[in-house]
């Protein structure tokens, strides 16, 4: 079967490893020289532990053994499996640490509670104040900036993948076919648009009613911290925002421990996560409402770097470089991805939101089932 899959973002390029994996052959279009949007922007983390309980959870966990298998396969991918942790620096986040045990699915997502002396040992650089650290041991991370050009480079040399950069696909020709901007007509048998946070366009004439909404974060790199942070970490406003800690520590926490005013208006949490060069990668912000600035705003960031220092134990390393990105996400919370079938042989696949990088192996692995492949 020949698959022609739109979009080379990272839901768009693990369509394209599921379809060579399975022995068909695939055109891999982009609108861009090399894709630019969410997935070359975000933290690169593989993030289990936060994932709603069910086929959320589902999802990440089949992703998570996916991206190990596939880094074991592409070295440049730069999987890692680090693990993360959440610190609490109060009462009220130590209790939603706490509940967190008690889930049904605790063990899974491999939830352990560490006092500070055996978070310092597992992470010597996390130097700074914390009453505790809820540890998971399922959460990963890979290198965004590279992950997309090194999985080319091994379907590539099956020689059953063809990447065409530049081309940005204006119409779906009976199901099978799109034609590109420069009029060129790319036949198969199946078609797959992966097209990230673009939903104008070809996606707008296809799928004029989509459930998805548009989400701006910023972010920020340092220079190399001079140390190996150990796990990707994250402060417990991350528990405000991951569904798994709903319940009513969650909601005494809401109700006692206001965010500061800079992080509740940006809807903002600290993860943060080392690149392989040493520098930390630092989020985020969440903004929903458009149009969205063309600017980026500096109260956040100033924020996130106190946040980072004060678990660090030390300043950050100097800034240099500061970014917004913008994906797409579900507007009904309890789906992962939203999934459709355009005719019988063309699909859209999009609206993953923040879940983009942790589940696109195992969303893919989906597509192929339903679309046959």
């Amino acid at each position: 079967m020949r698959v022609i899959v739109v979009g080379a973002g990272v839901l768009g390029t693990m369509h394209a490893w599921q379809a060579v994996e399975r022995g068909h052959e695939v055109v891999h279009l982009e609108r861009e020289g090399e894709a630019r949007g969410a997935s070359v922007r975000n933290f690169g983390l593989v993030w289990v532990g936060g994932r709603a309980a069910g086929p959320e959870l589902d999802v990440a966990l089949r992703a998570r053994a996916l991206w190990e298998r596939i880094g074991a396969r592409v070295p440049a991918l730069g999987f890692r499996p680090n693990g993360s942790l959440t610190l609490a620096r109060t009462a009220a986040e130590l209790a939603v640490a706490e509940a967190a045990l008690e889930l049904p699915d605790a063990g899974a997502r491999g939830y352990r509670l560490l006092d500070p002396g055996e978070v310092r040992a597992l992470n010597p650089a996390l130097r700074g104040t914390y009453l505790a650290g809820l540890h998971c041991a399922r959460d990963a991370a890979v290198e965004p900036r590279t992950a997309q050009p090194a999985l080319r480079a091994a379907l590539e040399a099956t020689g059953r993948y063809a990447f065409l950069p530049g081309r940005e696909v204006r119409d779906l020709v009976g199901g099978r076919a799109v034609r590109d901007d420069h009029g060129q007509l790319h036949e198969g048998d199946l078609v797959l648009l992966c097209t990230g946070a673009w939903l104008g366009g070809l996606v707008r004439e296809l799928a004029p009613d989509l459930p998805v909404r548009r989400v701006r974060l910023q972010m920020m790199q340092t220079d190399p911290l001079g140390e190996r942070l150990t796990t990707s970490v994250a402060d417990s406003d991350s528990f405000r925002y991951y569904p798994a800690y709903t319940g009513p520590a969650l909601d005494a926490l809401r109700a006692g421990q206001p965010q500061p005013p800079t992080a509740e208006q940006h809807r903002m949490q600290l993860l943060m996560v080392q690149r392989r060069d040493g520098g930390l990668t630092l989020g985020d912000t969440h903004e929903y409402d458009q149009p969205f600035g063309f600017d980026v705003v500096e109260d956040p960031y100033d924020h996130l770097a106190d946040v980072a220092a004060g678990l660090l134990g030390r300043p950050l390393p100097r800034v240099r470089r500061r970014w917004a990105g913008v994906y797409a996400q579900c507007t009904d919370p309890a789906l992962v991805v939203h999934r459709q079938q355009l005719a019988d042989t063309a699909w859209l696949v999009t609206g993953p939101g923040g879940r983009g990088m942790t589940c696109a192996p195992a969303i893919a692995a989906d597509t192929a089932d339903a679309a046959g492949l």
